[in-house]
């Protein structure tokens, strides 16, 4: 999509942003706040702006709240212009001092929630004015600047609170809908969710959307584990038939249910004080959140059902907060760059900094994010299980007693063991395997093929780990501790991995014509990548050959980017605006894919490494 520069005055700030974006989601694009407290509807009429470069024809909803001698000097809701050619515009300073904090990868986020609470006085009702209870709440929001909807299953609570003649009620809207109104001022009980459906974990964080802080953080393996470990398999398994969709359906979002009921009882909250929820995961994993078949992604042309972002009455689908709260799910990018990394995309501000970044989200299937406030690439890359343990003699996920971090030294082998020095390994779990297997490089036994070198071969070199190389069953492999062994079939499975991720990168660094020099930083995403040692990262080759220090974990930033989205309805809007800005990079279709593959197998040579 071809993009457009905006400039604000009197900042001189500019973005660049797709086509077709508003005047109000360009500026917060750029770090410019524009005052609103509708969240960009055009109900409240605050996000006034003045174009210098020609106006637009004026809208009903600029006529409202402008007089015609602004419309003739230029002046505009922001909200309700979108752009499709530069443009400047002059900004009035904010008249008011948001709730700010620093989150996801050092972003400065604005506290302004979708979830609002509005404390309302009125006149009590009477045989001179029997307006409803609903005309009566309704008209007193609009003088807030919001216009809203709402469903039947609001008046058995309005009428509660409007039981007696109480006129002093507060309403609780989410977005444009009324979703509660409570008797008296309960401004201060005001929470949401966030949640990352992984293939392999189920991430929900419960937050204080009046402090804009989090309060219970809870994860759990996804239930849908044992009908595969990966997309691919549970899409197989859904194609077996509805009752197997339905099975699907009913894991993924009894996990998340019971995430949030967790979550709730350890921070003493009740599930009907949620009033919203905003979601990421692999397209995938939002298709079967919804009971939808995913198969179309399976099958070339790789055409999913929805990528678009969905707003679900809570209700609805089954989801254990307030019934009339709202479910929002971020867009994907593509088929198989999804929501998270939309979320990514949100928390690192990759799309809106003049740094050229890499973000590489690694997992079963490793997501790819290259570029700038100039230009973004995306792709994903089918790693599979091996850094989730899976395919590994002696793989495991990162629980107690799964060696996480090894180093190899002076004929010694030093374990690091999720849970401590006392317990006893049991087997290896991702993170671990790349620090072992760069050890085994680092340290002479593994050759830049990926063949370890025999017993007998490290022997006569005077290895001192030449009494580690054993054989188990005619499969040569590396004693770690006398019970946990790393094969020669698991150091190719690792080669598969970080070959399909390594290519991955190297399409994207193709499509912008770009060298690891050029490279600013490389950031590791996921849980996965924050316990990566980027050293060893770098030593196998699974980022570019760029200076250790360059290279950063950054956690998991998709569930980092849902609750930004959840804090700040300015959020949400940029995230809206994602898809049409990153160019989605399909590999099937890449040239010289395969020989690019083959030839990522291998391990760098050592002596590039900087």
């Amino acid at each position: 999509m071809r993009k457009v520069e905006v400039t604000y005055l009197p900042s001189g700030k500019t973005a660049h942003v797709p086509e077709g974006t508003t005047l109000f989601n360009a500026a917060h694009w750029a770090g410019l706040p524009i005052d609103s407290t509708c969240g960009g509807r055009g109900t409240c009429g605050k996000c006034q702006v003045r174009l210098i470069t020609e106006a637009p024809e004026p809208t009903p909803a600029d006529h409202r709240h402008l007089v015609q001698d602004q419309i003739d000097s230029g002046w505009r809701l922001s909200c309700q212009h979108s752009i499709d050619s530069d443009a400047e515009c002059e900004v009035p300073r904010l008249m008011r001092t948001p709730k700010a904090a620093t989150m996801g990868v050092g972003r400065f986020v604005l506290l302004e929630p979708n979830v609002q609470k509005h404390y309302l006085e009125m006149e009590i009702g009477s045989l001179e004015d029997a307006r409803s209870h609903l005309t009566r709440i309704r008209e007193a929001l609009a003088v807030e600047g919001l216009e809203v909807a709402c469903g039947p299953g609001l008046f058995p609570r309005l009428a509660r609170a409007m039981a007696d003649d109480n006129h002093r009620v507060t309403a609780t809207v989410v977005g444009d809908h009324l979703v509660d109104v409570d008797a008296g001022d309960t401004r201060g009980a005001m929470f949401g969710v966030s949640v990352d459906i992984g293939t392999t974990t189920v991430v929900a964080t419960l937050v204080d959307l009046c402090a804009g802080a989090p309060v219970a953080i809870e994860s759990t393996i996804n239930r849908q584990a044992p009908f595969g470990a990966d997309v691919i398999a549970r899409m197989g398994h859904a194609m077996t038939g509805v009752e197997a969709m339905a099975d699907l359906e009913s894991a993924v979002k009894d996990t998340v249910n019971g995430l949030i009921d967790d979550a709730c009882a350890a921070a003493g909250v009740v599930p009907e004080a949620v009033y919203e929820l905003v979601v990421v995961g692999n397209a995938t994993m939002l298709h079967l959140f919804l009971g939808v078949d995913p198969r179309s992604i399976a099958l070339a042309p790789f055409v999913a059902t929805f990528l678009e972002p969905q707003d679900l009455r809570a209700g609805e689908i089954g989801i254990h907060i307030h019934p009339d709260g709202r479910v929002a799910l971020l867009p994907s990018i593509g088929a198989y760059v999804g929501a998270d990394i939309t979320g990514d995309i949100v928390a690192t501000g990759i799309a809106r900094d003049e740094r050229l970044r890499l973000l590489v989200d690694v997992g079963t299937n490793g997501e790819i994010v290259l570029g700038s406030a100039a230009r973004v690439v995306a792709t994903a890359a089918p790693a599979g299980p091996a850094f989730e343990g899976g395919q590994i003699l002696h793989g495991m996920r990162a629980t107690d007693g799964a060696i996480e971090g090894v180093v190899l030294e002076r004929g010694e082998v030093e374990l690091q063991v999720i849970g401590g020095v006392d317990l006893t390994p049991l087997g290896i779990c991702g993170s671990g395997l790349i620090d072992i297997v760069a050890q085994l490089r680092v340290c002479g036994l593994l050759k830049e093929n990926g063949i370890l070198m025999t017993a007998e071969e490290a022997a006569a070199q005077g290895h001192p780990l030449a009494s580690s190389i054993v054989d188990l069953d005619g499969v040569r492999a590396f004693a770690v501790t006398p019970d946990v062994r790393l094969t020669q079939l698991d150091i190719r499975e690792l080669q598969s991995a970080k070959g399909a991720i390594a290519t991955g990168i190297e399409v994207a660094m193709n499509a912008l014509q770009l060298e690891a020099d050029d490279l600013e930083e490389v950031m590791l995403a996921g849980s996965f990548g924050t316990y990566i040692n980027p050293e060893s990262a770098r030593v196998v080759g699974l980022v570019p050959a760029v200076p250790v220090e360059r290279i950063k974990a950054v956690g998991n930033t998709a569930s980092e980017g849902a609750k930004m989205v959840l804090m700040s309805f300015r959020e949400r809007e940029i995230a809206s605006e994602i898809p049409a800005f990153v160019e989605y990079l399909e590999l099937s279709g890449a040239e010289d894919f395969n020989d690019m593959f083959i030839r990522n197998l291998a391990f760098p040579a050592l002596e590039t490494q900087p």
